[in-house]
């Protein structure tokens, strides 16, 4: 039988266990593509190829349960089409990640970031700068492997506990992270659930915010019982910045047009394109050597400037810097940046839609509902199967694909919207991925800072304390929106 709104195709000769199988290999084989051979690599397209192979058992699954090979690939082809505005939007974030570095827009909201650094609220202002760079790049990786690290080492000059600063730059980096239109998480979640990226921001907001100001409120409290000694000095990456761009508060004109479009609900994709475009018109007028430098030119006409700011648009560009810390956090991807991140997409959508087409996750779905009864059970069986695949299959991106694919139709029996799993994702597959020490994320963030997992798990407050959040928002039923009715 198929549901024709949803697409959900129940099998009643498919049992629980034949259903479970697929996931069982697909975690086993991840386990150990990541665990053993590839580690903090396999994102470059062994993981990918592994959801491949867990599609092959779930199309055994389905042979042994007489579903043809046709109704398998057109369930494929309806997944991957589901997941065409999520793909174009990440597209045009990589395009404008691009345009709002070579224009100075994201190294202004670092270098006004750094100055907001005083001893008596170190911990505090790590958060906070932490926060403004991982929101400006989307990316907690690199805000880690570059301002972390000056962090770190300005924290221990000043005597504090590389634990807590560690804790610090963590929380930071990860609330901008989730909260940044740029990264490749905050994308991932509501394409898998089937929301849009605006909404899931908006709708993230409730639970995030929270958690960040009680996160804010402890290292402040923090900061006031401990002796910080000297000073922290950030001059030499200030100049550094100032040295390769052209800092001023007038391109923040760009972002707060772009914000003032998603508050006003305007469509994501118009949103992102006029972000982009206004970017490389900034980029012109605003860092017309770096443009130049970029194009290979040796000065600024409509043929250089079209050539720098579409390259900056469309593959990898770099700023340097006479700091080399910074030099790679200067750096973005453009369009092709994405595109490891769209392949990941695809394949777990043909993962999603073999699964879909046998009846697994209609029958999985089924059972859990037997299994929770109330919709705080489905948000803590989505927080517990995150938390397990963050252990288990090593990696913060398949802790979000898999339960999203697996907990889509479970949400919507309910008669919930999927924002609400877009969310909860987030909250507890998102952030926990770096307090696992065998974790692609615990192991890179343990080794760029230089601290261990144990040593800094206590104090990424806003990491562990967020999927807490999420299970308190469902316990007391705030924010929980619910599917409009038709």
């Amino acid at each position: 039988m198929e549901d024709k709104d949803n697409k959900i195709i129940e099998n009643k000769e498919l049992s629980i266990w034949e259903a479970l199988i697929p996931v069982f290999a697909l975690i086993g084989m991840l386990a150990y593509n990541v665990l053993f051979v590839y580690k903090d690599d396999a994102l470059s397209g062994s993981n990918q190829f592994i959801l491949l192979l867990g599609a092959a058992v779930a199309a055994i699954v389905g042979f042994a349960n007489k579903v043809s090979y046709s109704r398998m690939m057109d369930e494929v082809a309806q997944n991957v089409k589901s997941t065409t505005g999520a793909i174009l939007i990440l597209l045009m974030v990589g395009a404008l990640s691009g345009t709002w570095l070579v224009s100075g827009i994201i190294p202004s909201m670092i270098y006004y970031g750094l100055q907001i650094l005083n001893p008596t609220i170190f911990l505090a202002a790590c958060v906070i700068i932490c926060a403004i760079i991982s929101v400006a790049t989307g990316s907690s990786w690199t805000t880690s492997a570059t301002v972390g690290i000056a962090l770190i080492g300005i924290g221990e000059a000043l005597g504090i506990s590389l634990g807590m600063t560690a804790g610090a730059v963590l929380s930071g980096a990860y609330f901008g992270d989730k909260m940044s239109p740029l990264s490749d998480t905050t994308n991932l979640a509501p394409a898998m659930a089937g929301t849009d990226l605006f909404t899931h921001i908006r709708y993230m907001s409730f639970t995030t915010v929270p958690t960040i100001t009680v996160t804010l409120i402890v290292f402040i409290i923090l900061g006031f019982t401990i002796d910080t000694t000297g000073k922290p000095d950030t001059q030499g990456i200030l100049a550094a910045i100032d040295e390769a761009f052209y800092i001023s508060p007038w391109l923040f004109i760009v972002p707060a047009l772009v914000i003032l479009m998603i508050i006003r609900k305007t469509q994501p994709l118009i949103a992102l394109l006029i972000g982009t475009l206004l970017g490389g018109a900034f980029a012109i007028i605003f860092q017309p050597e770096i443009i130049v430098r970029i194009a290979g030119e040796d000065s600024l006409t409509f043929h250089s400037a079209y050539r720098g700011v579409m390259d900056a648009i469309t593959i990898d560009t770099a700023v340097e810097t006479s700091n080399p810390a910074l030099n790679e956090l200067f750096s973005a991807g453009g369009m092709a940046g994405m595109l490891g991140t769209i392949w990941l997409i695809i394949c777990a959508m043909v993962f999603g839609g073999v699964m879909e087409a046998i009846g697994a996750l209609a029958r999985i779905t089924d059972s859990l509902l037997k299994l929770f009864h109330t919709t705080f059970g489905l948000f803590a069986s989505t927080v517990a199967s995150c938390l397990a695949l963050n252990a288990t299959a090593s990696d913060q991106y398949l802790a979000i694909v898999v339960p999203g694919k697996m907990f889509a139709k479970a949400y919507r029996d309910k008669g919930l919207a999927p924002e609400n799993l877009s969310r909860s994702l987030e909250d507890s597959g998102t952030v926990t991925s770096v307090l696992i020490p065998w974790n692609t994320c615990g192991a890179y963030h343990s080794g760029v800072l230089g601290v261990s997992p144990a040593a800094y798990a206590g104090y990424a407050i806003f990491n562990w304390l967020s999927p807490f959040m999420t299970l308190f928002f469902a316990a007391f039923r705030i924010k929980i929106r619910q599917l409009a009715k038709k």
